[in-house]
């Protein structure tokens, strides 16, 4: 689904991040039934996507999978990019608390997230992670 939305994820060199980009299209908009907004449920998405992802900041080879999630929006999301930021406040042998943040196109903070997320022991199908190498 995130696939069809455009969604880039990366984990910035240098930082102790996880990073998901969209490159806002017609089929984003809607947030406060606007053309500009970008629809509070891809937001949603956005954040699930990088707090579920955090733990691989702190074990690449073992999957992950978001328990918890509380946002809040603070204004609008616009920009013709908007990114989703995440990063690991505390980690436990199974569990993660992670924290994220939304970014407009000029880079400022719109929303915020909070999750729990549990390492999983199901093996990857292919028995690699994506995060590894």
């Amino acid at each position: 689904m995130l696939r069809s939305f455009g969604v880039t994820l990366s984990f910035p060199d240098g930082t102790d991040r996880v990073r998901a980009e969209i490159t806002v299209t017609d089929i984003h908009a809607g947030g406060l039934g606007s053309k500009e907004a970008v629809n509070g449920g891809i937001l949603a998405a956005l954040f699930d996507l990088t707090l579920g992802c955090a733990p691989a900041l702190v074990d690449p080879d073992r999957r992950s999978a978001t328990m918890q999630l509380s946002m809040s929006f603070e204004r609008p999301t616009t920009g013709p990019v908007i990114a989703a930021e995440a990063w690991v406040d505390r980690a436990g042998r199974d569990t993660v608390f992670a924290s994220a943040q939304m970014l407009n196109g000029q880079g400022e903070v719109t929303a915020r997230a909070q999750g729990v997320v549990k390492f999983s022991s199901i093996p990857w199908a292919n028995g690699v992670s994506p995060g590894a190498g």
